[in-house]
């Protein structure tokens, strides 16, 4: 029988030690200006006694800010004896993508929410990708994965899901959902990349998973840095990994994302004119936008439309787009 692959990251740091540990996971990475040189991914654990096992993860994509300050901040602040069993803290998993800013990795253009199970012997993002699967989310009962829409993209704030077929199931992420306090919540049954994210890995290893969508355009703003915050605290203590103070929460309006009738996508490539803005409730045939030729400016603009009622959750940023770039993406009501 063939042995069980082995990763070949290093881990620094004793996950069963009690305490606040911090360290990094050492990504071997041998090239011309270091022939036995690692990558260092950032980490932190928590223990403290029985109780749930948490992964907290953000930095998923390198150009997604708000996650990766806000669990930054956690690490410095939060005291063990607030903690009940495990926290494993990832601020910035994907670290190279994170140092050079980018959705996808310099070294190889690899993207992680798209790279799993991973390969152990495979490219850096696969291997950071097989270490998460298979090594740590097998310690974990939990796993909240913190997006953002990076430097393309601006959204709503939310949560996201995947839909569970199991009632008791699909009712326990909707407890984590509004326990995080998130305007929007959104379940997706037809999640881009669905078998390769770590909510699909998290899903193979028995682990119940829940991400965000934390406003984006490639910047930290106060407010959405706030929630980010206050929803981590919220959502810890509904699963009772957190003793500490808790914020009050607001509602949350529940939606469904669905297939490909649910985006807009950029007709032409030029320069993007949004014709509605975040929040806005839109109709089937309703112009979404306009792309400008500014090569040709004598030509008239093409019009992308809505392909069906809906809530506008997220907006493309950048004003340059090429022919299928995403612009926009609706929620429609949750029907349970």
């Amino acid at each position: 029988m063939k042995p069980a692959a082995r990763s070949r990251l290093h881990l620094e740091i004793d996950l069963f030690r009690a305490g606040k540990s911090t360290g990094f996971i050492r990504v071997p990475h041998s090239v011309h200006r270091s022939a036995y040189g690692w990558l260092p991914i950032p980490v932190a654990c928590i223990n403290n006694g029985e109780g749930p096992r948490v992964l907290l993860m953000a930095g998923n994509h390198g150009d997604e800010w708000e996650g990766q300050v806000a669990l930054g901040r956690l690490i410095r602040d939060l005291d063990p004896e607030q903690v009940r069993g495990r926290l494993i803290i990832l601020p910035s998993a994907n670290f190279p993508a994170a140092q050079a800013g980018t959705r996808t990795s310099p070294i190889d253009d690899g993207n992680l929410n798209r790279s799993f199970p991973g390969d152990p012997d495979g490219s850096v993002t696969q291997q950071i990708a097989y270490f998460l699967e298979h090594v740590l989310l097998p310690l974990c009962d939990y796993a909240f994965d913190f997006h953002s829409g990076g430097s393309s993209l601006m959204y709503v704030p939310g949560t996201l899901c995947r839909r569970d077929p199991d009632p008791a199931g699909m009712a326990r992420l909707l407890g984590l959902m509004r326990a995080f306090g998130a305007p929007i919540g959104w379940i997706g049954s037809a999640l881009q990349g669905q078998d390769r994210t770590l909510t699909a890995a998290a899903r193979r290893q028995g682990v119940v998973c829940m991400g965000t969508e934390l406003g984006g355009g490639g910047q930290v703003t106060p407010s959405v840095l706030a929630l980010a915050e206050a929803g981590i605290r919220r959502v810890l203590a509904y699963v009772e990994a957190y003793t500490g103070p808790v914020p009050a929460r607001a509602d949350t309006r529940l939606l469904t994302l669905g297939g490909n009738d649910y985006y807009v996508y950029a007709p032409d490539g030029g320069v993007f004119e949004p014709l509605v803005e975040l929040g806005d409730e839109v109709k089937r045939g309703q112009p979404a936008g306009r792309i400008h030729f500014h090569d040709t400016p004598w030509r008239a603009p093409t019009t992308a439309s809505f392909a069906r009622d809906g809530l506008v959750i997220c907006k493309r940023v950048p004003g340059r787009t090429e022919r299928g770039d995403c612009l926009f993406h609706l929620g429609t009501p949750y029907d349970g």
